[in-house]
């Protein structure tokens, strides 16, 4: 009994043991666990506390982004001109409307940005990061809202905004709308209340000069009149053979059937040896080497009808001037060997040069300018034509050249758009003396499309007149040979002629110059000087008998309007049967003094290139086509449109019915 009793004592002590041992694992693992979860639960609670303050300051920034979206799109909507701006800004209110001011703004917590930048597209249209053009009608506009606390934090938007909020437009479809166009080859005509067609290109008949001398007139002068241009009511003859006499006549023309000529001025003293004339001035080229161009001031006139002289052009080499040409602002002069330009931006005093070295071409003996080129035949040289960029009249370049036969260069003729140069050369034996020559690219060697010889002749000027006709003068090389001659040219490879006359020897059996003027109203005439000395100037009426001219052009009168403004599209209505074409360009230009009285315009196509044409297809009747504006000719205040008519039948021509213009404040 005694050693159970031990047993039981002992199993006590042991008991008790353990259940203190217990109570310490307890004690330690529950530390443990506090040690693990008590952070954790801590953290969490903090967590939450800031995610709230977190997730109030998103709430409250969205709100403001939203806001300064619309506060944005808001001043958008005021106008484009004053929201176009690149830059930083923030919207703040002025008065009862919101307005953009500069820089960043700080409100309560929140940084508030807006910038707004540029937009760049491909040629397609598809907005690109770089290497676009600058789309002058969208920007870019990045919004952003951020803070700091709790933690660091932004919310943004990105949008693109255009200018076209409004569509605005314009027509032109009455006879009133086309009659402030300027035609040339084309009539308006209001079969259906007004529309454009190609004109009667002239009552008589090219190919039979001598049917149709219509008038003529008795020149002043000392010596012999050599040099002659003219537009529509005028022609100018340059008179003076010698600086004794008479150097320069201006020529009125009535718009008569027959046309009756008669002289509107006269001006002396300086021999002269080219011609170039506009509505309000004259610009003689003359043997003054001090003054090788006069400018003549053809709005004013002295008791005596005598013009005055404003301004000259002193070129820096001490020669003669050849030759003159205006285009725009700019003047071109040949002299010996060199072609300058000058500025024209005023017609008073001594006009400035504007390229100090001028270019150095081979001996001029006339230039043309069209476009952005110059156009100068050569004498005394291998090379007889020469082609000038002048796109920069500071600085002239030689790109192109034709070598046609050897023989010196007289004159030339360019078309419209100067892919087409008719020359002519003088006499030589067995050779042609007329060509046309491919400048549709004006780089490096120019082809020869066609030649002709003209049988004798001995060829001084040449131009071209529709139905297809190119007219060459000069004066009898060959006993017999006619001093103007008519050639068809619509097979431009193997130019024909279509018909001459030979003078008597009252005319002293030469021609010293011609000039051709397609009116308005479709009469179509040539102007010739001959060796006459009681009556040297002669009016030859011209046409294809009644049929409708092979082409010609409208230019709109320009629209205005009133302020600066995304051009978006024009839409035409044509009708276009077969064997005809009716293509467009256009252009944009910026206000001159806030009107566009003074806006100077290039027109362009599609790629925004002078080469390129709006293109329309034949129709079974009338059709509309439209056609996107170019984007990089944009903005402007005014626009106008130029249409380019052509027909192979000379029974049909295209008919331009309206023309609807789009645009967007």
């Amino acid at each position: 009994m005694k050693n159970k009793g031990l047993n039981i004592s002992h199993l006590s002590s042991l008991i008790s043991h353990f259940e203190r041992g217990q109570s310490l694992v307890e004690i330690v693992l529950a530390m443990g666990l506090a040690a693990i979860l008590l952070p954790a639960l801590l953290t969490g609670l903090v967590s939450s506390r800031e995610g709230k303050a977190q997730q109030t300051q998103r709430i409250q920034a969205v709100y403001l982004l939203n806001e300064t979206v619309d506060a944005v799109r808001s001043v958008r909507e005021k106008g484009w001109t004053s929201f176009a701006v690149n830059g930083t800004f923030h919207p703040v209110i002025s008065g009862s409307t919101w307005t953009l001011a500069t820089g960043s703004a700080n409100i309560n917590s929140f940084t508030q940005r807006v910038d707004i930048e540029d937009v760049q597209r491909a040629s397609s249209g598809a907005i690109v990061t770089s290497g676009g053009s600058v789309d002058p009608s969208s920007k870019k506009v990045d919004i952003e809202i951020s803070w700091t606390q709790p933690y660091a934090s932004t919310v943004s938007a990105s949008l693109f905004i255009t200018r076209y909020l409004d569509n605005n437009s314009f027509t032109q479809t009455t006879v009133a709308d086309f009659e402030t166009g300027t035609k040339s080859g084309t009539v308006v005509t209001n079969t259906n209340g007004g529309e454009v067609t190609l004109g009667a290109g002239g009552n008589g008949d090219w190919c039979k000069p001598g049917q149709f001398i219509v008038a003529s007139l008795d020149l002043p002068k000392q010596g012999v009149a050599d040099a002659i241009t003219a537009i529509e009511g005028k022609t100018f003859v340059g008179t003076g053979d010698n600086s004794s006499g008479v150097s320069f006549a201006n020529v009125a023309i009535s718009n008569t059937n027959p046309p009756v000529p008669s002289i509107d001025g006269t001006f002396d003293g300086y021999k002269t040896n080219g011609v170039f004339g506009e509505t309000d001035y004259a610009y003689i080229a003359t043997d003054d080497p001090h003054k090788e161009v006069v400018i003549i001031d053809l709005r004013t006139k002295d008791a005596n009808n005598k013009y005055s002289e404003v301004g000259f052009f002193d070129a820096p080499t001490n020669k003669k001037g050849d030759q003159v040409w205006v285009l725009g602002d700019v003047g071109y002069m040949i002299t010996e060997k060199k072609l300058y330009s000058f500025d024209l931006s005023s017609k008073s005093g001594s006009r400035s040069l504007l390229d100090p070295d001028g270019v150095t071409v081979g001996d001029g003996t006339r230039v043309v300018v069209v476009g952005s080129y110059a156009y100068v035949t050569i004498k005394g040289s291998n090379i007889e034509l020469q082609i000038v960029d002048v796109s920069n009249p500071n600085n002239l370049t030689i790109v192109g050249q034709a070598d046609l036969t050897g023989k010196d260069a007289k004159d030339l003729f360019v078309n419209t758009t100067g892919t087409r140069v008719y020359l002519v050369t003088g006499k030589q034996d067995a050779l042609p003396e007329f060509f046309i020559v491919d400048t549709s690219v004006k780089t490096g060697n120019r082809p020869v499309i066609g030649s002709y010889d003209a049988n004798g002749m001995d060829p001084k000027a040449v131009t071209v007149v529709p139905s297809n006709r190119a007219i060459i003068v000069g004066k009898e090389g060959t006993e017999g040979s006619e001093e103007y001659q008519v050639i068809d040219i619509s097979n431009e490879s193997s130019p024909v002629r279509c018909g001459g006359l030979n003078l008597g020897d009252q005319d002293g059996k030469k021609i010293n110059g011609i000039a051709a003027v397609l009116e308005a109203d479709g009469d179509a005439y040539s102007y010739i000087m001959t060796g006459d000395a009681s009556s040297e100037f002669k009016i030859i009426e011209g046409g294809p008998e009644g049929a409708y001219a092979s082409s010609g052009t409208f230019i709109s009168g320009v629209f205005d309007s009133g302020y600066s403004t995304a051009f978006n599209r024009f839409d035409t209505s044509i009708n276009r049967p077969n064997s005809t074409d009716l293509q467009f360009q256009i252009a944009v230009s910026p206000e001159v003094s806030g009107n566009c009285d003074g806006a100077s315009f290039s027109f362009v196509g599609p790629d925004a290139t002078s080469s390129t044409f709006f293109t329309t297809s034949e129709t079974s009747g009338v059709q509309t086509f439209n056609f996107a504006v170019p984007i990089n000719i944009n903005p402007g205040q005014c626009f106008k449109y130029k249409a380019f008519f052509s027909t192979t039948d000379s029974l049909s021509t295209p008919i331009f019915y309206d023309m609807t213009g789009n645009y967007s404040p």
